[in-house]
């Protein structure tokens, strides 16, 4: 009769053990797709990305607010980016005609939350290895470099 207690109480543990590992295996692996299909199914040039900016609207270029983006930009960030060639990060010539000026400067000042809720900026982190430095800039520094990047077309050289 203990024998019989034994093998009924074994099996019960071996079903509740089984059944409850595969319910979590199956969610872990269908997370990812899901994921993938939200990131194939964004358009780039309407995604405005995550944070504090959520809508610009652009003008002609402002050549003085553009001199003080390339300053800011060669200050704080020509270490890991270049305008036409990769090195940490993504070279940034063309940058406005593959991105939304509100991802732009979403990416800028808010990289870390960008890389947790943003399809694009998780696929860059991917792709690259290196999170995005918070420099902690200003949304004016920020703008000012978006309007740096407008004068800087997929031709560029620099």
């Amino acid at each position: 009769m203990m024998n019989l207690k034994i093998t009924v109480f074994a099996i019960i543990a071996a079903v509740i053990t089984s059944c409850g590992g595969e319910g979590k295996k199956e969610e872990k692996v269908s997370a990812p797709v899901e994921e993938q299909k939200a990131a194939v199914e964004i358009d780039p040039m309407e995604d405005k990305g995550v944070g504090p900016i959520t809508s610009i609207t652009l003008g002609e270029i402002d050549q003085k607010m553009a001199d003080e983006g390339k300053a800011v930009f060669l200050a704080k960030c020509s270490a890991c980016h270049k305008i036409s060639k990769r090195v940490v990060g993504p070279a940034m010539a063309g940058v406005t005609e593959r991105r939304t000026p509100e991802w732009i400067m979403n990416m800028i000042l808010n990289p870390e939350k960008m890389v947790v809720e943003n399809a694009a900026a998780k696929k860059l982190l991917e792709e690259y290895l290196a999170p995005m430095a918070n420099q902690n800039l200003t949304e004016t520094e920020a703008r000012q470099i978006l309007e740096y990047f407008r004068t800087k077309t997929s031709t560029s050289e620099e």
